[in-house]
C-alpha cells in the first residue's frame, strides 16, 4: 500500500506527517514501520511521526510518536507543524484546536511563524539553585550551565540523566542544558528520549526551560517574552499572567515545509 506523506520542520526538529482522516494508518504503522520511517540512513529520516486525524468537535487530532516507533507525550514543535499542515490541507482558519495526548491545544498564524498554546506547566520542583525538574506536557530536566553551551557534553550528560533512576517511573526524562546570553537570551540544547539523542530543538524543552528561567527571577508579570535560541534557530516562549493561576504559555516560531513524497508500506 502506497502512503503518502510530508515532511516538515520547526528550527530544525523534523516530523514525517500522514493525512490519517480515513483511519487507514495508525493500524498498519507498528512500532518497528515508523521507526524505520524515521531512521536517517534506511528511512526518510525525522525525529517523530504524526498523524492527523479528524476529531469531532474540533479541527482535526494529532497523534504523535517519537522516532522510536513509541506513541509519545506532547510535542511542541510537532504542534506547529501538524497546525501548518493542517493549513496545507485545507483545514480550518487563521486559529485552529486540536486535541493532542494531553489535551486541547490552540495554534494561530502570525505572518511566517505559527504560535501554539501550550498546557499550563505543572510539578515545578527546584531539585538545586541550577536545576529545576517540570511537566509541560513532557517531562523535563532543566540545568543552568556556565560557560560556552555550545562546547557542553549534551548526549553524554542528558543520556545519564535520561536513564537516572530517579526518572524511572515515568518512562525517563528529556534533558534541557541551558546557558543565559548577555542579552537574556536563553540557548537552549536538548536531549530527547524516544529520539535517545540530542535534537536541534524541543518546543516543549525550551518551554520548560523559559519557565523555570522565569521561576529563578522569581517575577510575577503580566506578560513576559523569552528569547530562545536552539542549534537549529529561534524560537519565543510568551507567558501571560506568570505566577498566577491565570497564567498562558505560548510557543512561537517557525513551521517549514521541506519536502513530500510517497512510500511503499
Amino acid at each position: 500500500m502506497v502512503m503518502h506523506f510530508v515532511k516538515y520542520h520547526g528550527t530544525g526538529n523534523d516530523f514525517i506527517l500522514i493525512d490519517d482522516r480515513g483511519e487507514v494508518w495508525q493500524s498498519r504503522l507498528d512500532r518497528e514501520t515508523i521507526a524505520h520511517l524515521c531512521h536517517r540512513r534506511f528511512g526518510i529520516g525525522a525525529d517523530g511521526l504524526m498523524l492527523l486525524q479528524n476529531h469531532p468537535e474540533l479541527d482535526f487530532r494529532m497523534v504523535y510518536f517519537n522516532s522510536d516507533g513509541r506513541e509519545s507525550t506532547m510535542c511542541g514543535n510537532g504542534g506547529r507543524c501538524i497546525s501548518a499542515f493542517a493549513r496545507r490541507l485545507g483545514i480550518g482558519g487563521d486559529m485552529l484546536r486540536f486535541e493532542a495526548i494531553d489535551g486541547v491545544h490552540q495554534s494561530a498564524f502570525l505572518e511566517e511563524k505559527v504560535q501554539l498554546k501550550m498546557g499550563k506547566p505543572r510539578d515545578l520542583r527546584q531539585m538545586s539553585p541550577d536545576t529545576y525538574w517540570l511537566h509541560t506536557g513532557s517531562p523535563h530536566f532543566v540545568g543552568f550551565e556556565q560557560g560556552n553551551i555550545q562546547d557542553f557534553p549534551v548526549f553524554e550528560r542528558g543520556k545519564a540523566i535520561r536513564h537516572d533512576t530517579a526518572y524511572e517511573g515515568i518512562g525517563g526524562t528529556n534533558a534541557n542544558f541551558v546557558q543565559v546570553m548577555e542579552d537574556n537570551t536563553l540557548f537552549v540544547r536538548t536531549f530527547e528520549r524516544g529520539v535517545e539523542d540530542e535534537t536541534f530543538s524541543c518546543g516543549t524543552g525550551v518551554t520548560a526551560a523559559a519557565y523555570a528561567y522565569l521561576s529563578q527571577k522569581a517575577q510575577t508579570q503580566k506578560l513576559e517574552d523569552v528569547a530562545i535560541q536552539t542549534l537549529g534557530g529561534e524560537l519565543t516562549v510568551t507567558i501571560e499572567d506568570f505566577g498566577t493561576e491565570g497564567e498562558r504559555v505560548y510557543l512561537q516560531g517557525p513551521a517549514t515545509f521541506v519536502f513530500e513524497g510517497e512510500m511503499e508500506i
